[in-house]
């Protein structure tokens, strides 16, 4: 493939499958840049580390957008920090977490898991059981789900409002508001992304934290609004409120991307169904060999503070980084056969589509568990799920509608026919 003719950024062709793009670059180099926005494109294993456990070379300010819309003023010089501090705050997402620099992302990231302790997760743990059983009852009598919308996107939902502590009669609230996807993130169709496009989620947990500041509870969301610093200090209640609409925001989207890619594999492989019912033990690790084989997020931004070297190659200060977990998860020098999926995989676990280092997800826990779930209870309470034909085109073929986004990997839609067990 001839890679310098594509524009990862925006040419749609790379949206339905970009993994002969990935494994051209890595062959050129695993550290290559692109002509088109000038981003240097990580695509091997042991480079992507490099990156994300060098801190102090690489600022995570524009993790989330990258190049576009970019720093207002090109950074220049040998050391460009202070102009990324200068011009942080105008990046769209600047108030997120996983664009924050230590200390203040030390003090932030603490303060998040103090709200998802392991106690609380084995809390929500039950809740995503009973969950699962309530989505899947809403249409296990007719035989067929467009799995994404009627289960993925309001399970993943209500799973992280359940997580905060969000009240069961609000749940309703919450999956009208959040039932259609930001646009912009990462769009291949030039779309504008608002500077805070969490604002409905900010305001609404700033009203519960206020409100349990002046009247406590015995609720999830009291523990919230009275959670501390690892110093003992109380944050402001826009910090807290930062910390929750993160999790909304990045928890969701990972999680849907993950239960569509597993039921896109498993609806072409009636024998892995199979093989999965009788032995659950074999889930986790069939999610595990989902999540590098098709990482929900294909990658993320840094930018380097001063000139360096990413696997021997020369990266100048000010240039924008993007490590393609995507990519680095098929690369043969970690991977054995890498393009074959392998549910009984040994080393699929070390998959970077969490990320590393100070910024690994720190809802991973919690989306494994959604994914192990998921899959047991679908397959548990569905037989014979195949693709329906609704995902079929003009000649037969499939056709699946990936999301337009050169940050997530998933599809739009995932029509399936099945039998109800015992039916």
């Amino acid at each position: 493939m001839e890679t310098t003719e594509l524009d990862f950024f925006r040419d749609k062709s790379l949206v339905d499958d970009p993994y002969p793009f990935f494994d051209s670059l890595r062959e050129e180099c695993p550290v290559r840049r692109e002509p088109h926005q000038g981003v240097f494109m990580v695509t091997g294993y042991e480079e992507a580390l490099q990156v994300y456990h060098d801190t102090a070379t690489f600022s995570s300010a524009n993790s989330v957008t990258g190049p576009f819309p970019g720093f207002a003023t090109p950074l220049e010089g040998d050391d460009v920090t202070d102009q990324i501090e200068a011009q942080r705050d105008a990046l769209p997402f600047s108030d997120q977490l996983p664009t924050f620099d230590p200390p203040k992302h030390t003090t932030h990231r603490g303060l998040l898991m103090r709200l998802i302790t392991p106690k609380r997760l084995k809390e929500n743990e039950d809740f995503i059981w009973k969950l699962a059983d309530r989505q899947i009852d809403e249409f296990v009598d007719r035989g067929r789900v467009e799995l994404i919308s009627e289960f993925a996107n309001p399970f993943a939902m209500l799973v992280i409002a359940d997580l905060l502590g969000v009240p069961e009669a609000d749940h309703e609230i919450f999956r009208r508001q959040l039932a259609t996807p930001q646009g912009g993130l990462g769009s291949t169709k030039d779309e504008t992304l608002a500077h805070k496009p969490l604002e409905w989620l900010y305001g609404r947990f700033s009203s519960y934290i206020e409100e349990r500041r002046h009247e406590p509870r015995d609720d999830v969301l009291t523990k919230m609004a009275q959670a501390t610093y690892p110093d003992g200090s109380t944050p402001d209640v826009a910090d807290v409120t930062g910390v929750a609409a993160n999790l909304f925001a990045a928890g969701q989207e990972t999680t849907v991307r993950l239960i569509g890619a597993s039921f896109q594999r498993l609806a072409e492989d009636t024998e892995l169904q199979q093989r999965l019912r009788e032995d659950p033990d074999r889930v986790a690790n069939f999610v595990e060999e989902m999540l590098r084989f098709e990482s929900p997020v294909k990658g993320d931004f840094r930018v380097a503070r001063v000139a360096t070297t990413i696997g021997g190659v020369d990266i100048p200060a000010g240039t924008t980084v993007m490590v393609l977990n995507s990519a680095a998860n098929r690369d043969p020098r970690k991977f054995e056969c890498p393009a074959e999926f392998r549910p009984e995989r040994d080393n699929a676990r070390e998959h970077l589509s969490f990320g590393h280092g100070i910024h690994f997800c720190p809802g991973a826990p919690l989306a494994r568990t959604e994914g192990r779930v998921t899959v047991q209870r679908l397959l548990d309470r569905l037989q014979e799920i195949r693709i329906s034909e609704a995902e079929h085109g003009p000649a037969g073929a499939r056709t699946f509608n990936y999301l337009p986004t050169f940050i997530l990997r998933g599809v739009t839609r995932l029509h399936l026919t099945f039998t109800p067990a015992g039916g």
